[in-house]
């Protein structure tokens, strides 16, 4: 047996580029609304988002209060009061799950390991957002299982999070798996929280600022194949 027989991805940003959906969401459901989402909506609404996930992860907020907070700060930031944040995010929401682009073309990655190892996805995106994607991009035929933290009850990168879905992977040994994911603060600190071998995938080549344990880092998914 090869050194890993599970892997662990993580899915926006990772398997799927989250960016481009992200953008893609925010122009269609600003449309609906008559206004416009330019380049200077779309970072600010990515920096914004972004900060509230990590809030998420530290347990400082709820998911419910993500999902419109973020919207209500950036209607705020630009000044627009005639913007509704509860009814813009269910608008956004459904247009998110509607479009997937693969990442290194992962969908053949998966399929090209299908058999060979086991592979789940384990993602903190919204369940309805996820289980679309993932069925849309056929990635759900391929996986051996899908781990959403609304489902689970815990986001990554708690270790509470991590270890309900080892209890639900049959014969799980940590020593065997690998967690593959592009965030520091959500995969790799909970591939350390939960004692398993952490793959940071970086192909921007970000600089790791943190004192994480990183025991593998790649700039094309398909590098994955070398460390098995």
């Amino acid at each position: 047996m090869g050194r890993f027989e599970i892997i662990l991805w993580d899915v926006d940003q990772t398997l799927l580029d989250f960016n481009k959906s992200q953008e893609y969401a925010l122009r269609y459901s600003f449309e609906q609304f008559g206004q416009k989402a330019d380049e200077t909506v779309i970072s600010l609404y990515s920096d914004i988002n972004n900060s509230y996930w990590k809030r998420y992860e530290l347990g400082e907020i709820t998911k419910e209060y993500l999902l419109t907070g973020r919207f209500a700060t950036l209607f705020e930031q630009m000044g627009m009061r005639n913007m509704d944040a509860k009814e813009f995010q269910p608008v956004y929401q459904k247009a998110l799950g509607s479009v997937f682009y693969f990442r290194d073309d992962s969908k053949e990655l998966c399929r090209k390991l299908k058999g060979r190892v086991r592979q789940y996805a384990l993602t903190n995106g919204v369940t309805s957002t996820q289980k679309n994607k993932l069925r849309l991009s056929g990635l759900d035929q391929i996986l051996d299982g899908i781990f959403i933290s609304e489902e689970i009850g815990y986001p990554k990168p708690e270790r509470r999070y991590f270890e309900k879905c080892f209890q639900q992977i049959p014969d799980f040994i940590k020593e065997k798996a690998l967690m593959v994911g592009d965030s520091l603060s959500s995969d790799m600190q909970g591939g350390n929280n939960a004692g398993v071998s952490c793959c940071w995938y970086n192909p921007e080549g970000m600089e790791n600022h943190t004192e994480l344990k990183i025991d593998y880092e790649i700039r094309n998914l398909w590098e994955v194949e070398e460390l098995l």
